[in-house]
Parts: structure tokens; C-alpha cells; sequence
């Protein structure tokens, strides 16, 4: 194959294979799946190709100018910006990488800067740093060549054939989830297409070290709730027989790593698929840099791992999802057939149930009446039905039964999962000082790093009026929030009242007016005002906020999901106080509480505070215990159904 002059066929046929996308060296128009994310920096490459010789160009004179390859004796290395490693949000850059060579500054996708080389033009070029001594890549010498000796590595000529058949291929499954492949792939190729098609992963007959690293971590893909089964995972320690198979082995190697960095760092689901109330924006990795990363690590396991979400309360979840696929077998109860038990009631399952939660046994011999189920089986029966999602009301329920001989641990298989699945939406940077609100657990905490340094019960919108899942940033307060009413209340729940009550309002204590055929409702600050004494600012889209309330005795209800979707907080001047940077910084709870009367007033914080609205109905507790909570919106279950974990039945 006349791989030289194969350049522009190659880019017409990644262009047919990604429905039209032009496939130039700038990754920010090579696909859909090329995603804006902190790991999304260009990787400048070299247009000379100084090893071209004369009698190679000559059939293909009539052709294009020869495509990106490698300096002589150079391999290729991705070079990173000189601030690359500081970028919180980015994957980490090994240790063991080398520094990139001096150069003109590289451009960053999206941002309105230059593009890179574009495929058969040697107008611009950039520098090429040395690679890591594991991950060295066979140059391509004359011995790789027609007329040239046989070699037992994989020529140019067998990578670009391997390439085109990957494009060409249809693919069973859908390796990156919802998204398209075709977008990678053509991204894949690229990437070959820029070092002049050389082998990225083997060499004389068999993988590199750094591929059977590579491989070592994809076939752990499991443990991260990731699939990959729609792809080939190579055979590290297969010896492949011929140049052809070992340049198939090489792409396919490539695509496995592709699609792991996708789906480790959130590219399965669109969030807004699930809910147009999930706004979060996972942070995708690109995939022709992913690859460059990849390839260029000295330790191309670490690499790949660090596209998973680094947050620790992800990796409890991982080692929860371990145990429990450990021990899922002895976790089963047998229960025979019988009723629903509650309290007075006598049963011969007592003894099993006392059996299975460790509760003084009943020896043989007993009267009947040891077999009551008592208020001490019932309490721990409400732990169980707790601990599993299920709700907490003591009875031996045939959802609880189930739950018991075995069935729970494959639900909970799924609720881990699926809250690991929605870890990757989060930002990689959350903040070292931060307020998250997990929706499910209607609870809020303020962290700083894994640090918890303060709880309290929340309550958060009924599943007809959902709270937003969303980050952003605390920026400001307002003491003595006035509340001016939002239309939907107004026509839903004021309106109707006011047929039957006309002055339902102005004895409520709102202030009405009207501006055209506007009808404008609006609380004056006070004890009877909905947003309390407190309201935490952070401007968004779905005009959720954090607020104080007037009616505190709903925090006790164990369920609570009552508002209209803003998150009313217990304990607000707390928050308050933690936000301003507490008594270090002049602010108490005392000088909030001096503020409070008739005036609005705006405080703003002495820097923003990172806040992240959550929805996570599996999670690890501060004892190490798993916790499973009442998908109250639905979120779980669809994610699970995305991710192909549970019917829609």
C-alpha cells in the first residue's frame, strides 16, 4: 500500500466515517466527540518529515505533500503547556513525563486561537520532545518498506490498512454509551496520521511494557462500573504472528483506550438527558489528546486511572461496589412463605430474622411466644429497610423479604453504580473549601478538602417542583430577603385561593400590584417571610436558592421534599457565619443575628464560596457504612437504565 500517498484518502475516509466531520490536525473540529474539557489542550506536532527520501516521494509526486510524521530518530511526544500541571481540573501529568522542548506558545481548542497543522500541509510546524523511554515507538525505516528486509514489527503501510478498516468497521454495541463513536475513531486515526502511521503499543512481534500497563488497567474496567465488552481488548501476553495482526492489535489497543477515558470521565450520558433539571457538565475527555497522554505516560495505568473522578467520596463508592461483589453470596436469607409482620405478631421466620441480624437466638424447646415479633426485631428490620433504600417502617414486608434473601445486593449493585455514573459529572475541582447539598440524603454539608466541617437537614422540592442539579458559586447574602413571588405560584396556588377569598393576600401580609396585566406579589422582609432571615445568592438559570424558612418544624419530617425547589437550610446564620469566613474574619453568628429587621441588606462574601448541588442515592458515611436513599426524582433508576443496569419495565 502506497501509505505515502494515502494521506488524503485516509482524510476523505474519516470524513465518511464521522458523517461529514473535517478531519484537520485541530482536535477542536474533529468530531462531536471532541469535548471542551481542562484536558483539552492542543498537542503541536512537527511537519518536517526529514526522512523522506527521494526515490520514496517519486511515484507520488502527482499526490499530495507527504503527511505529519516523526523526526528522524525523534518519536513523537504530545507537548503540554508549560502550565499544564497546574490546572486543577486536568488529568495529572506523570511524574515521569519529560518537560516539554522550548517553543512558540501551543493554542488551546475553543478558545479562539490558531488551529494546528492541517493534514498534507508542512506550513506549520512545532517542536517534538524526546518520549518516555517505555512507551518508545519503532521508527519508520526502509527495513518497514517494500523492497526492504522482512520485519517482524508493524510497517506504516499495515498501520494506515488497519486504520482504514477500523473506520470502515461497523461496530456491535455502543462503546462510549449514548455517544457517537464515529467522532473518536476519526480522532483515532488522526492521531496515527500525525506520526506517520508508526505503531503507538508493539514492536517486534508483541506489546510494549507500557501497552500491557495500558492493558492491565483496561481489563480492571469493571471495578470503575466502566464496559468496554463492545470493544477488543488485546491479549497482553499473545504473540502475534504477523505485521498486519500486530498493527491491528496496535489500533485496537488505542480504541480501548479511547473509549476508557470517555466513559471514565463522564462521556456515557448526557446529563440533561436524564433530567432537564441536571445541568452539570462532565468535564469529557478529548480523545485524540487522551491517546497522546496515554502514549507519552511513563506509567500509562496511572494515566488512564486519573480519568476517573478523583473525589473520595468516588473512591468509597469503588471499594463499597468491591466488598459487595465479594461477599454478595453469603450476604442471602432463605425465608419461607408467610405474611407481612408487624409488631405482637407471632411467626416461626422470627427465629431466622434473629439469626440473620446477630439478635439473642431462641433455643430449641422455647414456647411459641419467644416467636413475637418484638419492638427490638422491628427496629433492626427498619435499619435493614434504611440501609437499602427501602422505607423504614419495621414491617417484614415482601419488598423486604426479597431484600433479605439476597436481592437487595443487586439493587444495590446498580444504585452504586449509577451514583458513581453521576461522580463523573461533578467538576474535578469542586473547591478545597465547598457547600454540597445531596439532594436524596436531604442534607448539606460544608467541606474543607475531605474534611467535613459542618451538617445540616435541608429541604429540598417535591418531585413535581425538583430542586436543579447543578454547581456554582455563592458570590453574596441577603439579610431580611424580601420575596418577590414567582408567577407559577402565583397562577398555581395564589390565584385560586383568591377566588373564593379576596383578600387572601393582603391578610397574608403580601404586597400587590400590578403593572399592566401583570399581577406582581412581593413579602416584605419579616418573621412571616418565606425565605426567613437569610438567603445565600448564587445567580443561575433555575433560580435555586439556599434560604432560611419560618417553618422550621418541618426539618423533623424524615422525608423532606417540600419546597417549590429552592433548598431551605436548618442552622442558616451557621452557614452564614462559615461563608463569611467566620469570626476570623469579623463575621459570627451574633453580628448575622444583630442585622435582622425590616431592611434588606446585601453582604458580599469575602470570596466565592463553591457549591454544588447533588443527587447521589448511594454513598459511603462518615463510619465507612454504605447508605442507599429513595430516588425521589427518579434520577437513579433512569441512569441505571442508560446504563443498561435495569429494565424499563
Amino acid at each position: 500500500m502506497k501509505w505515502l500517498g494515502k494521506s488524503l484518502l485516509l482524510a476523505s475516509v474519516c470524513v465518511a466515517a464521522a458523517s461529514g466531520v473535517c478531519l484537520r490536525a485541530s482536535r477542536a473540529s474533529a468530531g462531536e466527540a471532541l469535548v471542551d474539557a481542562p484536558w483539552s489542550q492542543s498537542l503541536a506536532v512537527s511537519a518536517d518529515d526529514p526522512a523522506d527520501s527521494p526515490s520514496t516521494r517519486k511515484s507520488h509526486a502527482a499526490a499530495s505533500p507527504p503527511p505529519l510524521r516523526e523526526q528522524a530518530g525523534v518519536p513523537f511526544q504530545p507537548e503540554l503547556p508549560p502550565d499544564a500541571a497546574n490546572e486543577p481540573p486536568g488529568i495529572p501529568i506523570p511524574s515521569s513525563q519529560p518537560s516539554p522542548a522550548p517553543g512558540p506558545a501551543l493554542d488551546r481548542p475553543f478558545e479562539g486561537a490558531r488551529p494546528l497543522a492541517k493534514l498534507n500541509d508542512k506550513t506549520e510546524q512545532g517542536p517534538v520532545a524526546p518520549r518516555s523511554a517505555d512507551v518508545a515507538t519503532p521508527a519508520v525505516t526502509a527495513a518497514a518498506q517494500p523492497g526492504g528486509a522482512p520485519s517482524s514489527s508493524a510497517s506504516a503501510w499495515d498501520v494506515e490498512a488497519a486504520i482504514e478498516a477500523m473506520l470502515g468497521e461497523k461496530v456491535a454495541g455502543r462503546p462510549i454509551g449514548a455517544r457517537d463513536w464515529r467522532g473518536p475513531r476519526a480522532a483515532i486515526g488522526v492521531f496515527y496520521l500525525t506520526r506517520g502511521f508508526s505503531p503507538l503499543w508493539t514492536s517486534d512481534g508483541g506489546f510494549t511494557l507500557a501497552a500491557r500497563a495500558a492493558i492491565a488497567r483496561l481489563d480492571r474496567a469493571r471495578e470503575d462500573g466502566l464496559d468496554l465488552s463492545a470493544l477488543c481488548i488485546p491479549v497482553a501476553d499473545r504473540n502475534i504472528l504477523t505485521p498486519a495482526q500486530l498493527a491491528q492489535a496496535d489500533v485496537a489497543l488505542s480504541e480501548a483506550i479511547v473509549a476508557y477515558a470517555i466513559q471514565a470521565s463522564g462521556g456515557r450520558i448526557e446529563p440533561s438527558s436524564i433530567s432537564p433539571q441536571i445541568t452539570a457538565k462532565p468535564q469529557v475527555a478529548d480523545p485524540f489528546t487522551a491517546l497522546a497522554l496515554v502514549a507519552a505516560a511513563g506509567d500509562p495505568d496511572v494515566v488512564l486511572e486519573n480519568f476517573n473522578p478523583p473525589q473520595k467520596a468516588y473512591r468509597d463508592l469503588r471499594d463499597k461496589l468491591a466488598e459487595l461483589r465479594a461477599d454478595r453470596a453469603p450476604a442471602a436469607t432463605t425465608f419461607p412463605p408467610g405474611p407481612t409482620l408487624k409488631i405482637g405478631m407471632i411467626d416461626p421466620r422470627v427465629a431466622i430474622i434473629r439469626t440473620r441480624f446477630g439478635l439473642d437466638a431462641i433455643a430449641d424447646g422455647q414456647p411459641s411466644s419467644a416467636l413475637v415479633y418484638d419492638a427490638q426485631i422491628a427496629a433492626a428490620v427498619a435499619d435493614f429497610q434504611r440501609a437499602n433504600g427501602l422505607t423504614p417502617t419495621g414491617l417484614l414486608s415482601s419488598s423486604t423479604v426479597e431484600a433479605l434473601s439476597g436481592g437487595a445486593s443487586s439493587r444495590q449493585e446498580a444504585a452504586i453504580l449509577a451514583s458513581m455514573e453521576m461522580w463523573r459529572w461533578e467538576p474535578r475541582d469542586m473547591g478545597e473549601e465547598r457547600v454540597e447539598v445531596n439532594v436524596p440524603d436531604f442534607m448539606l454539608k460544608v467541606t474543607q478538602g475531605d474534611e467535613v466541617i459542618h451538617r445540616a437537614r435541608v429541604i429540598v422540592g417535591k418531585p413535581d417542583t425538583q430542586t436543579a442539579i447543578f454547581s456554582n458559586q455563592i458570590k453574596y447574602l441577603l439579610v431580611n430577603p424580601a420575596w418577590n413571588v414567582p408567577m407559577s405560584i402565583i397562577k398555581k396556588e395564589m390565584l385560586p385561593k383568591l377566588v373564593n377569598d379576596p383578600d387572601y393576600l393582603t391578610r397574608a401580609g403580601f404586597e400587590v400590584t400590578q403593572k399592566g396585566d401583570m399581577l406582581v406579589v412581593r413579602q416584605p422582609p419579616g418573621e412571616r417571610n418565606a425565605l426567613g432571615h437569610i438567603l445565600f445568592m448564587f445567580p443561575n438559570e433555575h433560580s435555586i436558592y439556599l434560604h432560611d424558612t419560618p417553618a422550621r418544624g418541618l426539618f423533623a419530617a424524615p422525608r423532606r421534599a417540600f419546597s417549590h425547589g429552592c433548598v431551605r437550610v436548618d442552622d442558616p446564620m451557621r452557614l452564614g457565619e462559615l461563608a463569611m469566613g467566620g469570626a476570623e474574619r469579623g463575621w459570627t453568628q451574633a453580628r448575622l443575628h444583630s442585622l435582622v429587621g425590616d431592611k434588606e441588606r446585601t453582604i458580599f462574601l469575602p470570596r466565592p464560596l463553591a457549591i454544588h448541588i447533588e443527587y447521589f442515592t448511594a454513598f459511603v458515611d462518615d463510619s465507612g457504612a454504605l447508605q442507599i436513599r429513595e430516588d425521589i426524582y427518579g434520577h437513579t433508576r433512569r441512569v441505571e437504565m442508560a446504563l443498561g443496569l435495569a429494565s424499563q419495565g
